[in-house]
């Protein structure tokens, strides 16, 4: 071992992360403008006084914003204080209407938690420091380029005051392959919890903070850090991650930077920094604030908030830890089926439907397999065809009666109906795939058979081939619609009997 990887060893990446996470409430956290964008709406248009920051204007509080943070704390096993407060938190940017924004400082509604999550085959955990709600702020466009290359810069107030949620790691993360797990599980979880619209534009944004610290004097290469190095560490705080690649990307390449830095005897300055996604590096913005640079005061125009009884009444759903372990128990699925089919609470709720009426493998199956890759491969999510569950267990129920083969379903029907938003049976009666009958599969091997007297004598010669090409002869005569399973066997027959 070289001394510079000696020296690399005995340092390591220290993250937290700030997750970013829009609620899905009809209106915003202040006020009753729609939080529904239309994405051909004009900017600026989706606003209101109280969203402008507009003087004499006055926020009221959503109640279902606060459902939806109780909710989350609830899944977190966050501790809901008595009192919460909320606070102006005093800084100046364009897509802040008044120059201050509404969060939450020393009373956050939500205290502690973690939450569990496996990568590379193990088991983490990442502890939760808190959890607050505040107002989001409106979205910048850099026209022209990046944030150090614009020409000018837009600003859009649309999005301005829809409900956010903060989600605060402790700095336990690492490595940035860490970092990417946590977040798929925390947007699965939030999924469930029905809070959350993965699609909706900006919904989820991460801040990352990193240091390279030096590992314990007696360290191991899974040892803790050094706490007092820790403390004296300058940290990073990298923005505009809008993604769980970007968020990996972003952490790996500023990991590499500040480790190349002190390698080359640099200190690595307290900044903040800009992701570019484009050009896959981060860009020093400005240096670091520290806390009183936010000057932080009460928010006079909103009570403090006593919601801590709300976790009795407020009920949540069964999480994806707990469901998947349940499809195992309950359905026969190994870890795998269960983890595909409980990957979104829409994938796992038309699963069960499936299985309520078939074999839960063979449901498994139709679902895991067939219906998620087919769906992958067009770029459409389950919840594009959340409606036509009748339409996919009818085809199901086709194969379960022997009308149709495997085959068939899989390769013809299932991607007509995806395709061309036609039922099974206008597909199977179009295309004339009805499962042909016995009379004619075994006319149709005799008919292989006397056609391909070459096939034959390699077959009795032992070349496995040769079979196969028999099987395919015979399906090309019967339009596919002959069983393989049973072509095979009467193939057999024949030619040994």
């Amino acid at each position: 071992m070289t001394a510079q990887t000696a020296e690399q060893r005995d340092r390591t990446a220290v993250i937290g992360l700030e997750v970013h996470v829009q609620l899905e409430t009809a209106t915003k956290i202040f006020c009753g403008c729609s939080t529904d964008a239309d994405p051909d709406e004009d900017p600026n248009t989706r606003t209101c006084p109280v969203c402008l920051g507009l003087p004499g204007a006055l926020p009221v509080l959503n109640e279902g914003a606060v459902e939806a943070a109780v909710r989350i704390g609830k899944a977190l096993g966050s501790e809901i204080p008595e009192e919460t407060r909320f606070h102006r938190k005093n800084y100046y940017y364009p897509d802040l209407p008044k120059n201050f924004q509404i969060t939450q400082y020393d009373a956050p509604i939500c205290d502690g938690g973690e939450l569990a999550f496996s990568v590379d085959g193990e088991r983490r955990t990442v502890g939760i420091e808190r959890a607050h709600l505040e107002e989001d702020p409106g979205s910048i466009s850099h026209a022209g380029g990046s944030i150090d290359t614009a020409e000018y810069t837009l600003v859009d107030y649309n999005r301005a005051g829809t409900p956010l949620m903060e989600i605060v790691t402790e700095p336990d993360f690492r490595s940035a392959a860490e970092a990417r797990a946590f977040l798929a599980k925390l947007t699965e979880v939030l999924e469930y919890l029905g809070v959350f619209d993965v699609t909706r534009d900006g919904s989820l944004r991460v801040d990352a903070n990193l240091s390279i610290v030096e590992r314990a004097a007696d360290a191991d290469a899974d040892a803790e850090i050094d706490e007092a190095a820790l403390g004296s560490a300058n940290r990073t705080e990298i923005k505009n991650i809008s993604s769980h690649k970007g968020a990996e990307q972003a952490l790996a390449y500023e990991e590499t930077r500040q480790r190349n830095a002190i390698e080359r005897g640099r200190e690595v300055e307290q900044e903040t920094r800009h992701w570019d996604e484009s050009r896959g590096i981060t860009v020093s913005m400005r240096s670091k604030e520290a806390e009183k640079d936010y000057r932080y005061f009460r928010e006079g125009d909103l009570p403090p908030l006593r919601v801590a009884d709300w976790t009795e009444r407020i009920e949540i759903p069964e999480l994806p830890d707990a469901r998947r372990e349940r499809f195992g128990e309950e359905y026969g699925l190994d870890d795998e089926a269960a983890a595909k089919l409980t990957s979104t609470k829409q994938v796992a709720d038309f699963y069960e439907r499936l299985a309520g009426s078939f074999d839960p493998e063979t449901a498994a199956t139709w679902v895991a397999d067939n219906l998620l890759g087919e769906l992958n491969y067009r770029d459409l999510e389950i919840a594009d065809v959340e409606g036509r569950l009748g339409e996919f267990a009818r085809l199901v129920a086709l194969v379960d009666d022997d009308e149709i083969t495997v085959k068939n379903a899989e390769e013809v029907v299932l991607r007509r109906m995806l395709d061309d938003g036609l039922d099974p049976d206008e597909i199977i009666e179009r295309e004339d795939l009805g499962k042909t009958d016995d009379d004619a599969v075994a006319a149709a091997v005799g008919d292989a058979i006397e056609e391909n007297q070459e096939a034959v004598e390699d077959y009795h010669a032992g070349e496995d081939g040769a079979l196969n090409f028999l099987v395919g002869q015979v399906m090309q005569k019967t339009g596919g619609s002959a069983d393989p399973g049973t072509v095979n066997e009467l193939l057999r027959k024949r030619l040994e009997g």
